[in-house]
């Protein structure tokens, strides 16, 4: 849910910032990443803030993981990919409404790759698997497989 709240958050943010700021003075060639790493990071603490506030069992669970979302190129590469498929739409209404679906959807796969990918590591663990494909390789082959199956939505 947290990587979700950030991406979504985030591709909000950052096309307000790139509309608004960077496109019109000139700087969206040299500042963009920049500023959408700082939106970022700004939005982790927040969530983490709130989080120690309002579930401290939860985010001592967490631990470090929660710190680790500044630093996912996923919410990253989400902000650069509205940027470069939305920003130049006439409307700002339309322009800041599919970046920010495409923030919700983003993260709701991305949060199903992971439980997949969760699934097929657990499972795996119990299966005959090689001795030379045990661990990382198997892995990555599973990897490259959910990836395959999940260019069929492309």
């Amino acid at each position: 849910m947290a990587v979700i709240f950030v991406m979504t958050l985030a591709s909000i943010a950052t096309m307000l910032i790139y509309r608004c700021i960077l496109k019109p003075f000139g700087m969206d060639m040299y500042l963009d990443i920049v500023s959408f790493i700082v939106v970022i990071a700004g939005l982790v603490q927040f969530v983490e803030m709130a989080m120690k506030k309002l579930a401290p069992a939860l985010y001592k669970a967490l631990g470090v993981y929660l710190p680790l979302i500044t630093t996912n190129c996923a919410v990253l590469g989400v902000t650069q990919l509205n940027v470069v498929q939305f920003a130049d739409k006439k409307s700002f209404i339309h322009c800041l409404g599919m970046s920010t679906v495409n923030g919700i959807f983003a993260g709701v796969g991305f949060t199903l790759a992971m439980v997949l990918m969760a699934g097929i590591r657990e499972r795996l663990e119990t299966a005959p698997v090689p001795h030379a494909l045990k661990g990382i390789p198997v892995a990555f082959v599973a990897a490259g497989c959910m990836a395959l199956a999940f260019l069929g939505f492309a």
